[in-house]
């Protein structure tokens, strides 16, 4: 596992909750391979409201659609680490979905390094 401080890349992969690779929930797929590919972290965000190229508004609001809600997979490492993680986007999501990539830089908080790990 990748410890991560200063400057970094943010990938946002959007999908919707229904989404799926091989009967698993496609987010869940992006994370078990992220964390495969040794990427210093991923989260997944359940959205509350949102559209996509289908501009069906999709919404979790009491008397309203609340099927298929956007996610936002966020995944963060070096620039170099990333992209080398692309390729898996690929293959994931050929059904459609959005992939951002922003530049960012990683401010960590916590305990210091175990003996014999690299400083962050």
């Amino acid at each position: 596992m990748t410890r991560l401080a200063g400057r970094a890349l943010r990938l946002t992969a959007l999908v919707g909750e229904n989404d799926t690779w091989h009967h698993r929930p496609l987010s869940t797929e992006i994370v078990h391979r992220a964390h495969a590919a040794g990427l210093a972290g991923a989260s997944v965000f359940h959205g509350v409201e949102g559209f996509g190229s289908s501009a069906l508004v999709h919404t979790a609001r009491l008397l309203s659609l609340g099927e298929d809600l956007p996610m936002a997979i966020v995944i963060v490492d070096t620039e170099e680490r990333v992209r080398a993680f692309l390729p898996e986007l690929d293959e994931l999501m050929r059904d459609g979905g959005l992939v951002l990539l922003d530049a960012c830089e990683v401010v960590r908080y916590g305990p210091p390094a175990a003996a014999g790990e690299p400083p962050a």
